[in-house]
């Protein structure tokens, strides 16, 4: 489900190459508008699939048991429990997702910038924690929060990428 969408967003994204060139487009359609767009929907999937993937896998660890490592016979069980759980393998689908997701927002923005938004996930698995894991968050992990966000809207505020495409600043030793 979770690669579904963000294969999706992928190919959306990418529907640029069958069109005109550059030159032959308004100047509203121009590509850094695009990439702009196009970083922004990936970062939002990336987001959502990890949040909601790390949820969904850590309900389906939880109803799967604690995991005894001790005896190769109780590694054997636990590890069947793992495996035929329909709600981990729905976890590492999204996680997959977000990995997929993740990897190309890196192709397209700088990494000071994404690891950054992408901290705005942190202020989600709490919240999805609570509601659907039904786990207490205390009030100083909410402050946290709230200074994450904060953190997140300072980084918005700055431009996404800064080095040119297909370029890496190298540093000399």
């Amino acid at each position: 489900m979770g690669v579904g969408w963000c294969l999706f967003a992928l190919a959306a994204t990418n529907l640029h190459k069958l069109k005109p060139a550059p030159q032959d487009l308004p100047s509203v359609m121009t590509a850094p508008k695009t990439h702009k767009t196009k970083t922004y929907v990936l970062l939002f999937l990336l987001i959502l699939l990890g949040s909601v993937g790390n949820t969904i896998l850590s309900k389906g660890m939880k109803d799967a048991g604690d995991l005894d490592i001790s005896h190769v016979s109780s590694l054997a069980a636990g590890a069947a429990r793992v495996l035929t759980s329909g709600t981990i393998w729905a976890g590492i689908a999204m996680m997959l997702g977000f990995m997929v997701c993740h990897m190309l927002v890196l192709s397209w923005a700088d990494y000071s910038f994404v690891m950054p938004f992408s901290a705005i996930a942190y202020a989600l698995v709490p919240l999805l924690a609570y509601l659907f894991l039904h786990e207490q968050v205390s009030t100083a992990r909410w402050i946290g929060i709230v200074l994450i966000v904060l953190g997140v809207v300072l980084i918005n505020r700055t431009p996404h990428r800064t080095t040119p495409p297909g370029t890496v600043s190298e540093t000399s030793g």
